[in-house]
């Protein structure tokens, strides 16, 4: 195992997350030019924009431009619960391992988490979360989805299953929120639109700073009137911005130009996990622009791969997250391959 500096001057490939991704140049003039008011005031034209065209493409009603994902999430818990609420989501899942505890926090409800296969719920488990109305209970009011699943490997869940676990939901009363932080990469993997995907959904959360390589922001979407109390929630919290058509700008330039290539990422991640397996690594199959590989000591291995020029992540002692994003070329994937070597 080699272990030292970097070389000064060479390229670092950093295969963290698909958070790291810096403005393209197009990009860049698009926040230089963008026409921005007061927000707060509903006058920032990008930002009006930007709502009105993620609310169309996830076949919404509305939508509401917010500083991040914890946020989106955030407020839709808050939208669709009430104090003392439980809901439910997968034992992965996003709200349940990185939201510093803001269900418990800021809308006083609990979280149920439930194991499933690779980030994804079985629906028959779900219904068994739904007991009796009796004052010893806490009330299931809401499910929550994430798709793609991180914690499942960048995996992307059937339509169908999308479809059954929101049924399974309204069935019992409860409301549904998709956590579509990558929903994009599952759009591009299955070829079915994000409208049919989020159909069963109330809100959606799109994130923009992640496979789409906006800086910043994420867009809530849903009914019309759900938005509106959405909106109130976003400024109790801090997230009401004034001129964020620079950042709004951002999110409209990657959701016209950044989705298709996002296929580039999911061949790139096949051809990055091919390679691992070539050289003896166990490795999950990706199905979007994640690789999952198993290594002897985690804490080691990232430090070897630091030292050869390449960031990743370490998300339990034996396996690393790879992720393919628009900073990585191909160039990168061989410069990764060729690091995983010092690990054999």
């Amino acid at each position: 195992m080699t272990t030292g500096a970097q070389a000064p001057g060479a390229t670092i490939v950093d295969l963290r997350s698909d958070t790291v991704t810096r403005p393209t140049a197009a990009m860049r003039q698009a926040i230089a030019s963008a026409p921005v008011g007061d927000d707060v005031f509903g006058e920032d034209p990008t930002v009006l924009r930007l709502e009105a065209m993620a609310a169309e493409r996830l076949g919404k009603e509305a939508g509401l431009f917010v500083p991040s994902g914890t946020m989106a999430n955030q407020i839709a818990i808050r939208v669709h619960t009430r104090a003392g609420d439980e809901l439910v989501c997968e034992a992965g899942g996003h709200p349940f391992n990185y939201e510093a505890g803001g269900a418990a926090m800021l809308s006083g409800v609990s979280i149920r988490p439930l194991q499933g296969q690779r980030g994804q719920l079985n629906p028959a488990d779900v219904a068994r979360c739904f007991r009796p109305s009796d004052p010893h209970f806490s009330p299931t009011t809401l499910l929550i989805v994430e798709d793609t699943s991180n914690r499942g490997g960048g995996s992307v869940h059937p339509l169908p299953l999308l479809d059954s676990l929101a049924a399974t939901a309204h069935t019992h009363g409860a409301a549904t929120h998709l956590d579509g932080a990558r929903l994009w990469n599952a759009v591009v993997a299955t070829g079915e639109t994000a409208a049919r995907r989020m159909r069963s959904y109330d809100t959606v959360s799109m994130c923009l700073s992640k496979g789409l390589g906006a800086p910043v922001g994420s867009v809530l979407v849903g009914p019309k009137a759900l938005m509106e109390r959405a909106r109130r929630f976003r400024k109790a919290l801090g997230g009401g911005m004034r001129q964020a058509g620079i950042l709004a700008a951002a999110g409209v330039h990657a959701l016209d130009n950044h989705i298709d290539r996002l296929a580039v990422d999911h061949a790139r991640a096949k051809r990055l996990a091919d390679g691992l397996h070539h050289l003896g690594f166990e490795v999950r199959t990706p199905e979007t622009n994640m690789v999952y590989v198993t290594v002897v000591d985690g804490s080691a291995a990232v430090a070897s791969l630091a030292a050869a020029g390449v960031k990743a992540l370490a998300v339990s002692p034996h396996e690393l997250r790879l992720v393919l994003h628009l900073d990585v070329d191909d160039a990168g994937v061989n410069t990764t391959i060729r690091a995983f070597q010092q690990l054999v």
